[in-house]
């Protein structure tokens, strides 16, 4: 039975081996432990029989921006190739977006997704409502454009 749950410090092994497998841009342990510990409620896993076979990892942003609204900040997001089209990856995004609204009171919830990426564009826009919010050129390591998204978080529905 797939459940989703709150991450734990004895996850982060596993969700670096499941976005190593997935995603191009890898992210060093320190990196997982840091934003695991800085936002305990916002991170969750996809597990099944006690195997990760999925995991977002998010944190709340606090960089002053043009905004003075609290919002989050999907940080990582992965499900392994075998688990995909099972709903995982939007049930991950909706428990973190709840965690974000209903522990920070934040209004909205931005990421950054590659421009090549249509799957992920669609999921985020056609099922969770985010919309493009500007490009950022160049922002992966090879060169590749990102869009940022953004959703505004209803908070009375959440």
């Amino acid at each position: 039975m797939l459940n989703i749950r709150l991450a734990r410090v004895e996850d982060l092994t596993a969700m670096q081996a499941c976005n190593l497998q997935n995603l191009p841009e890898n992210y060093t342990m320190r990196y997982y432990l840091f934003y695991l510990l800085s936002h305990p409620q916002l991170s969750y896993v996809a597990e099944e029989g006690g195997r990760i076979v999925g995991y977002i990892l998010a944190r709340m942003d606090d960089d002053g921006g043009d905004e003075d609204e609290a919002h989050g900040h999907v940080v990582s997001i992965s499900v392994l190739r075998s688990y995909r089209r099972l709903g995982l990856a939007k049930r991950l995004m909706i428990q973190s977006q709840q965690a974000m609204a209903s522990v920070y009171n934040a209004s909205y919830v931005m990421l950054h997704v590659r421009k090549s990426n249509r799957a992920a564009i669609g999921l985020y826009r056609d099922t969770l409502g985010f919309r493009v919010h500007e490009t950022e050129k160049s922002y992966y390591a090879d060169g590749e454009d990102a869009y940022v998204m953004r959703c505004t978080l209803k908070k009375d529905a959440m």
